[in-house]
């Protein structure tokens, strides 16, 4: 690896770098740290750089207060602390690679004139934008995306004009129903509106599968969410009376109440349009094709953020996604940097570790999910758990409902998903750092984890994970996944037994009809209730009782087949009627 600071060569040259948010702003002040000599130009087409995009539906909520706090610096604090000329309200129009200039314009000046500037190194942190689908309506009064301090700012200005705090709530849309949109539903809430979610998916939340997002789903309702899946809109039409209101008409011909405020929340796609045009290579979706250096394939152009494709190290082959979050772009534009003078970093690619925050529930997941692996043609098993995020002996524990994905036989880990009140994120966190260190499922179980009882157990939601998946492996165990139970249970030769207390049952309510109730205790001077030579599928609340149930049942040698249902009652009755 080169050292900078010897390396001569390399110090006093010209970098451009378009984008001044997460990926271009920390390239740049990694530059000065490295070479004072270098000139700096960061090119910004909005007036605010490096301000904290993911903070801006808590400002409009109300939850951070203080305006000044979003800007992480500010044109005039990078210019003083690392000596780099940011030029704001400024866009590019276009790049010439051979000539090495951009070309930009002021736009705030009435009649802006093009401007060219020279580059040795040009870097690309353009970034997303958001989706606005040719939708009938879309630009109505009312109707906004939320992408910069501008847009935050318009709904926050917006907001202020409605009757909030009255006894008859105004009424929000949010289209879209990803992290995003359902943090800006909880902060609408917040406000004082009452929400409606519309989602042409099935589910809230892509990544999660979508027994994981049902856990969300009915926490959204029970807070008082209306939550529209798999329904699109079809038109935004003014209300009647009110031509600030829209009325928000649905593929299906439902018409919702009328919006005072409608957020669109659809996705994003990068911002690529003059990139392509330059000649730099871009994949099918836009994104700016790279190499584990971060280099496109015009010399002396690299690109961070997100903008670009990355190599997939969880499904290997050479597999690329795209990945649009703040953490890897920050970590690319300190790369881009390194990797300009010479220390010839490689970026291993993302393992998409992502959360947030619903209400009282927090949602994390990393790596694939089921649909990726399913498309991929990839093998996998899963298994569910729903261990207390601390000892239970010690008052507050709550649950963390886990989902662990692996190779059905390597037990290389290919993903984890978590919901609950407290502990999800620092799960996901651990099983992120075991996937970065190609850990299997087995070492998970034996990964030795921080325990005191009133924020730990002695075996962590993670090792319980790791050992489930194990007896998976190893045979301890065989499942019937919840989307199989109803299809297995008319199957003439299956025996449904459930292993709950009766009060459980009573109270909870059945798991399937046909069920056998023998609760775990009972279970060995009760055996002779089940009929010998048959399938046996065993459930409880959550899975454990039922685990045990399950080598209970093995080992007596009477029946055919005896199997463990992933995830039990806890994950079944949010999604039975999915099936």
């Amino acid at each position: 690896m080169t050292n900078p600071d010897t390396n001569g060569a390399r110090k006093g040259q010209k970098l451009v770098i378009i984008g001044g948010v997460a990926g271009g702003a920390s390239c740049a002040a990694r530059a000065r740290r490295l070479d004072e000599t270098a000139e700096i130009l960061l090119l910004q087409s909005g007036p605010d750089v490096s301000f904290a995009s993911c903070g801006m539906p808590y400002f409009i909520g109300g939850e951070i207060t203080d305006r000044n706090q979003m800007s992480v610096q500010t044109p005039g604090s990078l210019r003083s602390r690392f000596n780099i000329d940011v030029r704001v309200n400024t866009r590019v129009v276009s790049i010439n690679t051979e000539a090495k200039t951009v070309t930009a314009i002021n736009e705030t000046q009435a009649s802006p004139e093009k401007e060219d500037f020279t580059y040795d190194q040009l870097v690309l942190a353009v970034g997303s934008e958001p989706l606005k689908p040719p939708i009938p309506g879309i630009n109505r009064p009312g109707l906004f995306v939320l992408r910069n301090l501008q847009d935050m700012d318009n709904i926050v200005a917006w907001l202020q004009t409605l009757p909030l705090g009255g006894e008859e709530k105004p009424h929000a849309v949010v289209a879209g129903a990803g992290f995003v949109g359902l943090e800006m539903v909880e902060q609408l809430m917040r406000r004082g509106l009452d929400v409606t979610v519309v989602e042409m998916l099935p589910q809230v939340l892509g990544p999660l599968d979508v027994e994981m997002a049902a856990i969300v789903e009915e926490d959204m309702r029970k807070k008082g969410v209306n939550l529209v899946t798999g329904d699109a809109i079809e038109e935004f039409l003014p209300a009647e009376g009110d031509e600030r209101s829209t009325v928000v008409k649905l593929k299906s011909g439902k018409l919702l109440p009328s919006a005072a405020l409608t957020i669109l929340g659809m996705g994003v796609r990068p911002d690529t349009k003059i990139i392509s045009e330059a000649g730099i290579e871009c994949g099918p979706r836009g994104h700016i094709i790279v190499d584990d250096y971060m280099r496109t394939n015009v010399p002396d152009v690299w690109a961070a953020g997100d903008a670009i494709e990355v190599r997939n190290p969880v499904a290997g082959n050479d597999e690329k996604w795209a990945v649009p979050l703040a953490g890897p772009a920050n970590r690319q534009g300190r790369m881009i940097a390194d990797n300009i003078y010479g220390m010839n970093r490689k970026f291993k690619g993302t393992y998409a570790a992502s959360v947030v925050r619903v209400f009282d529930l927090v949602a994390a997941c990393v790596g694939m999910n089921e649909k990726m692996l399913i498309q991929k043609n990839l093998p996998f098993a899963c298994v569910h758990v729903h261990p207390g995020s601390h000892a239970g002996y010690f008052p507050g524990a709550k649950s963390v409902n886990f989902k662990l994905i692996f190779h059905p036989t390597t037990g290389k880990v290919w993903g984890a998903q978590a919901v609950g009140e407290d502990g999800v994120e620092k799960r996901i966190d651990v099983v992120s750092t075991a996937m970065q260190g190609q850990l299997t499922v087995g070492d998970l179980a034996e990964l030795e984890l921080c325990y005191a009882p009133p924020v730990g157990s002695a075996k962590d939601p993670v090792n319980i994970a790791g050992m489930a998946a194990q007896n998976v492996i190893d045979g301890f165990v065989e499942q019937v996944d919840w989307k199989e139970l109803k299809a297995v249970a008319s199957l003439p030769d299956v025996v449904v037994l459930d292993v709950r207390n009766g009060s459980e049952v009573e109270k909870d309510g059945k798991l399937i009809e046909g069920a056998i109730n023998i609760p775990l205790n009972d279970l060995r001077s009760r055996m002779n209730e089940i009929p010998d030579g048959k399938r046996v599928v065993v459930s409880c609340a959550s899975g454990q009782r039922a685990y045990y149930a399950t080598r209970i049942l093995k080992q007596s040698a009477r029946f055919s087949k005896v199997e463990n249902l992933s995830g039990a009652w806890k994950t079944y009755y949010l999604v039975q009627n999915r099936v």
